[in-house]
């Protein structure tokens, strides 16, 4: 359930960007509501696809490239230092790359996510002083590496850091530190990820003349990747980097992304950058995840062929690994959640079980956190210690909430948005109570479906869907436009291989719109023919044997003029109240029912024919509106210990069962209700 956020559009503003530069209304419109409104950002963000800043801008990079051409001139053993992400992989095969081809003595190290952890640790850098290695280069890590540098540097080894994460309070002692974010670093656009800071160290390298044109038609391919990967927004120089590489992946110059697009199944596909994100991206990090990064940089380097095969063909079976792992976890939880509803009741989610795969539970909190538009964190155990990975709703800073846990944990570290940390066993419950107690002081914001505009449905059609083009690539930063399309009537709702997705068919007026909802089933699918409904989609083009279609996905579906907002407060009040936390009188008055509203409850759901999967929005909507959300869960709760029903809730699904009853049955005597009264009459 997520609040629709539609964006506010300056119609004449867009009717100016319109004729000035001859675009299609909706670009216009896009635009506009996007704020890329002068002309310099419009032609930089349509037409820019070679434009790159001086890397001489950033503090310390003239320092880095001069250390790294010394290597070079004195045979010094070289190591590209890396992570095992997306990112890391990338950034490690395109400075290793680069290096090998101007003649360093180079080789490439990426730890072990397993047994090393992230960055550098003293076991790897003493294994490379026995190496003979001179020079480290650290990618997409370094920045917190305060103490392994200083042992480098006893062992003999100098440092180069190049990094994009967030420093701390103190810098390492390196010969030279390259991080966009160091508060003494004036560079322009600081938002590239580790990929984008190696490319940038390769430009130095390169000189003050560098060929960038060639540059990016050799390494754009995997800056493409790593940046997509790692999240980055979509705008400025990582536009650059996107649709330069996507070109060449769809090229296939690189054999190691060409196999690992047909082992994924795209070759006949246009790539774009959401192929990447969801085709290409989870093989790489599935490899980090179960611990053969090496393989993904071996497969990204390569010119042999089979070589490249054999490694795609094993990282396609990892993901498949991975998806089978994730899916068990994400299972373990649903019985969790089943027989302890109030696990998800607080404001943050803290899940934990024990021995579930720590490359794993980062992917199962972020499908948590999109079931319950809450913060997450799921725990692992694991002898006695918990590590764990955490994702959040936008405007809540997860980061600064574990942080104020900080004397509870062994350690942490993330940003606002995601988290890692990790804590004794015997400390999850006091863990769980403090990061709820510092949310309970914050105002928890919705989990929001930003909506870009409103359509009218006799406009939608192909050469609309195909003008979005212009806009690509889409990503973080610049999301794939969300069109809502409001009062449309369900005709027909006809199921997809083998009912795993559906078509419906809506009807408006004389306009007729068939959509697509992936990965919902007609039984899962709650409305029926006839109700009328307010839906967000985007749009594409499908081309098969030269015939182009329009494509339209839906993203979110509810009633016509349904204001979830509403529906949230009244559900929050619910959980705060089962909870334990303090409510205002006005508050509980929402969510204390009457008789009325349970005889009006009571006869719909022996109404209705079929309530074994049934949504509790489908039955809000369907009864007076002096029955709120949280009424409604009161509601249900109290019959369900009254034995009128039988209640059963997961993650997915609302299963109501009407149960026979023999003897009269007084409402007052399930605890719910008389919980709620007796701190009605305390306040």
């Amino acid at each position: 359930m997520k609040k629709w956020s539609v964006a506010k559009l300056n119609k004449e503003k867009a009717k100016a960007i319109s004729e000035r530069y001859d675009l299609p209304p909706i670009i216009a419109a896009l635009l506009e509501i996007r704020g890329i409104v002068t002309e310099d950002e419009i032609n930089r963000f349509l037409f820019d696809d070679s434009s790159i800043d001086s890397p001489f801008e950033i503090k310390d990079m003239e320092i880095a490239a001069e250390r790294v051409k010394k290597a070079l001139e004195n045979n010094e053993k070289i190591c590209v230092y890396g992570d095992y992400d997306a990112d890391g992989v990338t950034s490690t095969a395109l400075l290793y790359s680069y290096l090998e081809t101007i003649g360093a003595n180079v080789m490439y190290y990426i730890p072990s996510r397993e047994s090393e952890g992230y960055g550098m640790n003293k076991n790897a850098v003493k294994s490379l002083s026995e190496k003979d290695v001179g020079l480290i280069i650290t990618v997409d890590n370094g920045i917190s590496a305060v103490e392994e540098i200083a042992y480098a540097s006893e062992l003999g080894i100098d440092t180069v850091v190049t990094d994009h994460h967030m420093p701390g309070e103190k810098l390492p002692d390196a010969e030279a530190v390259v991080d966009l974010h160091r508060p003494d670093c004036e560079s322009r656009f600081k938002y590239i990820s580790g990929v984008g800071v190696a490319f940038k160290l390769v430009m130095a390298i390169e000189g003050e003349y560098a060929d960038v044109d060639m540059l990016l038609d050799n390494y754009s391919d995997l800056l493409s990747i790593g940046t997509i990967g790692d999240i980055m927004p979509l705008i400025d120089e990582n536009r650059v980097f996107v649709k330069r590489g996507l070109k060449h992946i769809n090229n296939g110059d690189r054999l190691g992304i060409a196999s690992l697009v047909e082992h994924a199944g795209l070759s006949e596909k246009n790539i774009t950058a959401g192929n990447v994100s969801f085709g290409i991206v989870p093989r790489i990090n599935a490899v980090g995840r179960l611990g053969r990064s090496d393989d993904c940089v071996n497969m990204l380097i390569t010119d042999e062929t089979a070589k490249a095969d054999e490694i795609a063909l094993k990282l396609s079976d990892d993901n498949s690994e991975r998806q089978k792992i994730e899916k068990e976890i994400v299972e373990k939880i649903n019985f969790l959640i089943a027989k302890n509803p109030s696990l998800v009741w607080d404001r943050v989610l803290i899940i934990n079980g024990k021995d579930w795969h720590q490359g794993v539970i980062g992917i199962v909190s972020s499908r948590l956190k999109e079931i319950y538009g809450k913060p997450c964190i799921v725990l692992s155990e694991n002898d006695g210690v918990c590590k764990g990975s955490g994702r959040s709703v936008e405007g809540f800073d997860l980061w600064e909430a574990v942080n104020a846990c900080a004397p509870l944990l062994d350690h942490f570290g993330g940003h606002p948005m995601a988290v890692g940390l990790g804590l004794e066993s015997g400390k999850i419950e006091q863990f769980r109570r403090e990061i709820n107690e510092y949310a309970s002081k914050i105002d928890m914001p919705y989990d929001v479906l930003k909506v870009d505009c409103k359509l009218n449905p006799a406009f939608i059609d192909v050469e609309l869907a195909k003008s979005l083009t212009y806009l690509q690539p889409f990503g973080a930063g610049n999301p794939t436009p969300v069109f809502g399309i409001a009062g449309l009537r369900i005709k027909n709702i006809t199921p997809l291989s083998n009912n795993k997705h559906i078509r419906i068919t809506f009807v408006s007026g004389n306009n007729y719109i068939q959509a697509l909802k992936f990965n919902c089933s007609t039984f899962d699918f709650p409305y029926k023919t006839g109700d009328v409904v307010d839906v967000a989609v985007t749009l594409d083009v499908n081309v098969y044997k030269n015939n182009e279609s329009l494509s339209v996905i839906i993203k979110d579906i509810k009633y016509s003029d349904t204001d979830y907002s509403l529906y949230i407060d009244s559900l929050r009040i619910f959980e705060h109240f089962c909870s334990g936390e303090q409510l205002e009188i006005s508050e509980l008055k929402t969510i204390i029912p009457d008789r009325n509203d349970f005889a009006e409850v009571y006869r719909y759901l022996k109404s209705e024919k079929n309530t074994e999967n049934i949504s509790l929005d489908i039955i809000l909507n369907k009864l007076s509106q002096s029955i709120t959300y949280g009424k409604l869960k009161v509601i249900l709760e109290a019959m369900n210990e009254l034995s009128l029903i039988a209640l059963y809730e997961d993650m997915y699904t609302v299963r109501i069962k009407i149960l026979e009853v023999n003897n009269k049955v007084n409402l007052e005597d399930a605890s719910i209700i008389k919980s709620l009264k007796e701190v009605y009459r305390n306040e």
